[in-house]
């Protein structure tokens, strides 16, 4: 049985492995990341922090600082929010309504069409 959380999450199976993530805001960078870390959307902090729960207070100049929304696995949690700590990176849950499940698969497919497409290309 799926554990309830306030933060968002998908399902995803791949190959019979049943991997949950939660969506995250976070102004880390992409280096800090696990490797199963998917980011659905990047821009500025002032754009990015409407996606987060709890309203995330930061001062005017820190507004163009770059941030994400993303999927973090769960095996992957607590040390993406250790790591994060460690480089005074904000890892705010995002809030369940502005990004609902129906939200998450939308955009996990525009990720995953993103990815094959550029792949074809090659």
């Amino acid at each position: 049985m799926r554990e309830l959380s306030p933060t968002p999450s998908i399902e995803v199976t791949i190959g019979g492995q049943i991997r949950v993530y939660h969506a995250f805001v976070t102004t880390a960078a992409p280096t800090l990341d696990g490797p199963s870390t998917m980011t659905l959307h990047a821009s500025t902090l002032a754009d990015v922090c409407g996606f987060a729960a709890d309203p995330l207070v930061h001062a005017v100049g820190s507004s163009r600082t770059p941030a994400r929304l993303v999927l973090i696995e769960s095996r992957e949690l607590a040390w993406h929010r250790a790591k994060y700590r460690a480089e005074h990176c904000i890892c705010a849950p995002a809030d369940p309504v502005l990004v609902s499940l129906r939200t998450l698969q939308y955009w996990l497919w525009q990720r995953l069409q993103a990815a094959s497409a550029s792949e074809v290309r090659a």
